[in-house]
This record gives C-alpha cells, sequence and structure tokens, in this order.
C-alpha cells in the first residue's frame, strides 16, 4: 500500500488561517498520513508557485495540531542552514511533545542565493551547515547536549527526519541521517533510478523513499492518479500532493482519496 499526503497551500499571505485549519482537518478525516507545509524566510519574489511558504512552517503546524488528531505534521522543506539549529531542535522537539508525537521535520538545504545573502547565511557552505544541523539535532534529541547543558523537552518517541532533495550529496544524507527521503520535480522513471541509489548509499539502513507531485486543477485528478500509481511501482512509499489553489483545493483532495482510498490502495514496490 501506498500512503497519500498533502502538501498544504500556503503560497497567499492573504489567506485566512481557517481556511489551512480546514484543510488539515480534511485531510485527516480522508486519512491522509502527513500534512506538509513549505518554508521560506525572505524569498527576492512574492510568495507563490515558486517560493510557498508564507506561514512560518513550526509555528502554523503547532496551530493545526491543536485541531487535528491523527495525521503526521510536517515541513516540507525547512531550509535548516537559513537558522539556528539549537532554536530549530528546541521548538521541533516542543512541538513533537504538543501534536501527540506526530512532527516528521523535513529539511532541505536550500537553492536561493539571493535568500542566503538577504538573511546573511553562507549559501556556498550551505550543505556543510545543514550536515552539523542534522547531527546536532540527532544528538540534542537523544539527550546529548554540549558542555554538560541541558535540553528539554526530550522527545518520548523519535522525531522523525525527512531529508528532500535530489542531488547525490541529499541521497548520502538522507542515507546518513534521515528516516525518509523526499523527491520533487521528478517523473517515476527518474524516481526510481534516485530511489536505487539511495538504497545503495544507505548500505542496508533502511529509509523511507517518497514523493512530492501536483494536482493543480480538477482535470489533473485522473492524471494524478495515475501518476501515483507509477511511483508506487517505482518503490514509492508515499506520495504527497499539491492541490492548487486554495479554491477547489478540498474537493480535488477528496476526490483523489475516493479514487485511490485513504491510504492510497496501490501496491507499492519494494525499496
Amino acid at each position: 500500500m501506498i500512503d497519500l499526503d498533502v502538501v498544504l497551500p500556503d503560497e497567499d499571505p492573504d489567506m485566512e488561517p481557517a481556511a489551512l485549519v480546514e484543510l488539515a482537518v480534511r485531510a485527516d478525516q480522508l486519512g491522509f498520513r502527513t500534512a506538509w507545509l513549505p518554508d521560506h524566510l525572505l524569498p527576492p519574489g512574492p510568495f507563490g508557485e515558486v517560493y510557498g511558504g508564507a506561514f512560518e512552517p513550526l509555528v502554523t503546524l503547532a496551530h493545526l495540531a491543536a485541531h487535528t488528531s491523527r495525521i503526521r505534521l510536517g515541513t516540507s522543506v525547512l531550509v535548516l542552514p537559513l537558522r539556528d539549529p539549537f532554536t530549530v531542535a528546541k521548538q521541533a522537539a516542543t512541538l513533537h511533545r504538543l501534536s501527540g508525537d506526530r512532527l516528521t521535520l523535513g529539511v532541505g538545504t536550500g537553492w536561493d542565493a539571493a535568500e542566503f545573502a538577504a538573511v546573511g547565511a553562507d549559501f556556498p557552505a550551505r550543505g556543510a551547515t545543514t550536515d552539523d544541523a542534522l547531527a546536532l539535532l540527532r544528538s540534542l534529541f537523544t539527550g546529548r547536549a554540549p558542555d554538560g547543558h541541558v535540553f528539554e523537552p526530550l522527545p518520548r518517541t523519535p522525531v522523525q527526519l525527512m531529508i528532500g532533495g535530489g542531488s547525490d550529496r541529499a541521497l548520502h544524507r538522507a542515507a546518513r541521517f534521515g528516516d525518509e527521503w523526499q523527491a520533487v520535480r521528478v517523473d517515476p522513471d527518474e524516481f526510481g533510478r534516485r530511489a536505487a541509489r539511495l538504497r545503495e548509499v544507505a548500505e542496508g539502513r533502511s529509509v523511507r523513499a517518497t514523493v512530492r507531485t501536483d494536482c493543480p486543477d480538477d482535470a489533473a485528478v485522473t492524471g494524478a492518479a495515475d501518476r501515483i500509481s507509477a511511483f508506487a511501482g517505482a518503490g514509492a512509499t508515499a506520495v504527497a500532493v499539491h492541490f492548487g489553489a486554495v479554491d477547489g483545493f478540498g474537493e480535488r483532495m477528496e476526490r483523489l482519496a475516493a479514487a485511490l482510498g485513504p491510504s492510497g490502495s496501490t501496491p507499492h514496490g519494494s525499496q
């Protein structure tokens, strides 16, 4: 079986927060596995198709946690090298506890040099910065704080880490640190090749291979169902779908869930 995830619409800063809550609740009721939110701190262009994440994701997910009960809550993806890793660790551990242990912290290195420059972050060093931050997160989440200091709240269950990105370095990062890897903007054939590479570099360590895709309008629902089946055949354990603009988002989400079943009801290939 393949899981269905949803990437919530977070591109419009004028969107009423109640609309996001309604969609998260509907996804929870429909049996979607995870609701994801994107992230950008200070993009050089307006939020929209290129720059999602108008609402800060960890704060927003805490709000959604109070209105949902089963669905996991995740970031797809938090641009980790733009942020202080100690603060991220504290926020993530707190959100994990407040949500009833439902957080998946998805992280990536970022891709826009202008955004890094705007916030004073080192763009060329973003890969190494991300690796160091992930090592620190893993250490803090297991109670190993530096120099005898105390980190709380300690997660009662592990905070799942998702690594986004399709580069070979991202696959190595997922193999080293991740519980899950998420590909973006790939077709099923390319996904299958990258998932195979992930298995190779993971050397027996189990990392879930997942992917994001789009269903931007009503006409795309049938194609999305077929594409999800193809991703399942290529080894994906979950497919996260963005359903376009807020208007009609919930209806498309319901139609796709009905076509595939709330948990996908599609057999997937082995990882």
